[in-house]
């Protein structure tokens, strides 16, 4: 069982003892451990099997954690998740994916209704029995039915990095297989796109259907859906992705690649445009109408060259004016990863990271980065432990004396300071301008009508300190939608005062979405891309950043952290 499966299984039981309303300790037991299994970077398995090792020397696990982890590689579960599903059963975990409700509310509505289903829920709120209980009335049920279609929708859906993973552990699969050259992920996950429904792999090579056994007899998988000649379909992991797995000669594998990376509007568009020129094009290659020799298939190249267009990123393939920008060659250049000379949005333990200052400093350093910005959480985040104004100025005290004990890295200090409910920072301006860098940030009253969160967003774009506004939509992906307001004239707002937008590459939010970071780009704003990153191995996450801003049609110009470090400095100098 891998780390996240086992860090799932953890995090439920978690969440089932909070509906209970057992003790809290113990339940932050539970999910500290699921964060630090998480994190690590080898298998909890791995250790367990290991007669010298015992898991208790890993930090954040103690003897009960150890007992229940000893239990799941034995039989995927223990004794403590198997009482709470007798108590309550698996749907009920489903209740805490709705915005709106947290432990108690799911235990109130269970005591008072026996409801445990999502449509059961959705029956008390068309009922409009919700409102009877208390602290519930009219807007939250309104709120939860927006919700539970807003789940419904992402439904059998997952995170772009989870996709990514599973394709790296099954890649490194079918590589191995006899008669196998190469393997490429495909479809959604090759776009970059937020969320991911299935997960096509194409493999080429002299002789590649032994691959197609070699993942079909993988223990990974739960379930063989299909299995012929050239492809084979399963479920994969607890979770059920599903996987297709498709063989094809080298000589069509171009074709192959452009068809099954989508999006489909974008094929459709390519297709027709092919037709008019009296071509056909599909899996195997672009063909002649009239004899159906194929002209092209080998390569994406020469494909798009073929049709006359130049060759287009696969994060544009969204039928989006990229068609039309690759006839006229007026494509832009895309920010690459290598673009990326800082990070500028991480925490550390000073609040609710997993690491030191220095730590994410050298993992910085080692990742080749030129300088980075340390901004831990402010104060109204109190179950962050976030830093008041007397901390604020040790803080940036502390970073300037690292800074220049020559770590190798320029390492600036700063702050995500929470945005208030009427717009006002969560910190006084003497405590920020004692920091270089400073993103604001909204984590609370994300229920306030759209004009209301407008104007919280405009009053806090004035402040003479910011310099970028941090995930700015407040989505969490497949479990939150972005809170509303009037884009355009925060977009306007940020381009007079110099304030820029955040691509978060934290997988779970990235945020703001490619239509919203387009919209800002033609106003001309200009962006950070960053992982919000909690532990070093967070910082891994820029290339999912990377994508969302190249979704967005971003090129290196209109990232603030791609400039060179004197460049960067003279850009924090500067005053809107």
């Amino acid at each position: 069982m891998e780390n996240r499966e086992i860090a799932r299984l953890l995090s439920e039981t978690a969440d089932l003892m909070e509906i209970a309303g057992e003790d809290g300790f113990r339940i932050r037991s539970y999910r500290n451990a699921a964060s630090v299994i998480e994190g690590l970077p080898e298998r909890v398995e791995a250790i367990l099997a290991d007669p010298a090792r015992k898991v208790t020397e890993v930090p954040g696990i103690g003897k009960g954690i150890a007992t229940a982890l000893e239990e799941i590689a034995s039989r995927g579960s223990f004794e403590r998740r198997d009482q709470m599903l007798e108590k309550y059963p698996p749907t009920a975990l489903e209740l805490l994916k709705i915005q709106g409700l947290g432990p108690k509310s799911i235990a109130l509505i269970i005591e008072h209704f026996r409801v445990t289903t999502i449509d059961g829920l959705e029956r008390l709120c068309r009922e409009e029995k919700l409102r009877t209980l208390p602290r519930m009335g009219a807007k939250l049920e309104e709120k939860v039915l927006r919700s539970i279609a807003q789940y419904r929708r992402g439904a059998g859906r997952f995170l772009l990095s989870f996709a990514a993973n599973v394709a790296r552990e099954l890649g490194a699969v079918l590589e191995s297989a006899a008669g196998v050259s190469e393997v490429k992920p495909a479809g959604s996950l090759r776009r970059g796109k937020e969320t991911v429904g299935d997960l096509d792999l194409l493999v080429t090579g002299p002789e590649p259907t032994p691959a197609l056994a070699a993942f079909t007899s993988h223990p990974r998988v739960q379930e063989v859906l299909a299995l012929g000649g050239n492809k084979a379909s399963a479920r994969v992991g607890l979770e059920g992705l599903q996987v297709d797995v498709r063989t094809l000669p080298t000589s069509s594998f171009g074709a192959a690649m452009q068809y099954f990376t989508g999006s489909k509007e974008h094929n459709v568009h390519l297709r027709t445009r092919a037709v008019r020129m009296g071509l056909t094009l599909n899996e195997y290659g672009l063909s002649r109408a009239s004899d159906g020799v194929i002209v092209a298939s080998e390569t994406e190249e020469e494909i798009y060259r073929t049709l006359g267009l130049d060759w287009i990123a696969p994060e544009l393939r969204e039928n989006q004016g990229e068609i039309e920008a690759a006839e006229q060659g007026a494509l832009p250049r895309l920010i690459e990863r290598r673009d990326i000379r800082g990070d500028l949005h991480m925490h550390t333990r000073e609040t609710d990271g997993r690491a030191t200052l220095e730590e994410m400093a050298l993992a910085a350093k080692a990742l080749g980065y030129e300088y980075i910005a340390i901004t831990d959480h402010s104060k109204s985040l109190a179950m962050a432990n976030g830093l008041n104004e007397e901390r604020v100025v040790n803080f940036a005290r502390r970073v300037r004396e690292m800074d220049h004990a020559g770590l190798g890295i320029r390492v600036f200090s700063g702050i995500e300071c929470d945005i208030l409910r009427d717009g006002a920072m969560d910190l006084a301006d003497d405590a920020l301008a004692e920091l270089d860098f400073v993103i604001g940030s909204v984590h609370s009253y994300m229920n306030q009508e759209s004009a209301e969160m407008t104007d919280r967003l405009l009053r806090a774009i004035e402040c003479p300190h910011l310099r970028a506004l941090g995930h700015p939509t407040g989505r969490v992906l497949l479990h939150r939608e972005g809170f509303p307001f009037d884009f355009e004239r925060v977009a306007e707002a940020c381009v007079r005062r110099g304030v820029g937008f955040e691509v978060n590459g934290s997988p779970e939010r990235l945020d703001l979405g490619a239509q919203y970071i387009r919209a800002a780009r033609a106003r001309g704003a200009r962006f950070i891309v960053s992982t919000d990153a909690h532990h070093p191995r967070h910082l891994d996450n820029m290339g999912y950043g990377v994508s969302m801003a190249r979704r967005g049609w971003l090129t290196a110009e209109d990232v603030v952290n791609t400039r060179p470090l004197a460049e960067f400095e003279a850009f924090l100098g500067r005053r809107a």
